[in-house]
């Protein structure tokens, strides 16, 4: 199958689903940012990869304002090369507007991510012959007043259906690029693909999470990085 068609599968997938109090607004970048989002795939996605890094889902100023995975506006503006027109969500948070790519704020995480694989690979054809970046879940979820509801926290009645639909699409992922391994970034992503890759051939670690609310992240997370993959066998430049 297809990255367009299993995409489109997705987008179904997650549509009739329904989240409860305290989310009250979700978002999926995959709908209103799917041009940039095919884009990042058709221009570095294509064929068969080493390892897939994998994340949790899209974070506030990242792929909810510009549908690439860690997706900050200045490093995929200008090291991606990736720029366009971005909509709007159905029901849009007035504290969480999408700006797109005139979004100011920067996504710490994303920042460190494609910041980290710039310093270590150089160009980006570099990194992608061997990487490839992704999400396991690409909604947004939010409170009222904007503030972020991760997938974890969900409750169980409305994660199991949410993890069955996001498990199957990265299975398809998987089988379509033929990873060696897949990486989560923070322990929730890594769960997920060990539980939803059980029985396919690779290898499933992790690496840890760039977010700032980490403390261990803010003590160098790239070079931290690097010596993680370098325990997991995986060399870079």
């Amino acid at each position: 199958m297809s990255a367009r068609s299993s995409t489109d599968r997705l987008i179904d997938a997650l549509r009739p689903l329904r989240f409860g109090p305290p989310v009250t607004h979700v978002y999926d970048p995959l709908e209103y940012a799917r041009a940039a989002f095919d884009e990042y795939v058709d221009r570095y996605g294509r064929g068969t990869r080493e390892i897939l890094l994998l994340g949790m889902n899209p974070g506030p100023f990242g792929m909810a304002q510009t549908g690439v995975p860690f997706g900050e506006v200045h490093h995929v503006r200008t090291w991606l090369g990736i720029e366009g027109e971005v909509g709007r969500p159905s029901e849009e948070n007035p504290n969480r507007p999408i700006q797109g790519f005139a979004c100011h704020r920067s996504e710490v995480s994303g920042a460190r991510v494609w910041g980290w694989a710039k310093e270590t690979f150089g160009t980006p054809e570099r990194f992608f012959a061997r990487f490839f970046v992704i999400n396991y879940c690409p909604l947004v979820f939010m409170e009222a007043s904007g503030r972020n509801v991760t997938p974890d926290k969900l409750p169980r009645a409305e994660r199991e259906p949410l993890f069955a639909v996001c498990d199957e699409a990265l299975r398809e992922t998987v089988e379509r690029m033929r990873p060696r391994w897949v990486i989560g970034i923070g322990g929730f992503a890594e769960d997920r693909a060990r539980e939803a890759l059980a029985g396919l051939e690779v290898k499933v670690g992790r690496i840890l999470h760039p977010s700032p609310a980490s403390p261990k992240a803010n003590q160098g997370w790239a070079g931290i990085v690097t010596r993680e993959l370098a325990e997991l066998g995986i060399e870079l430049p």
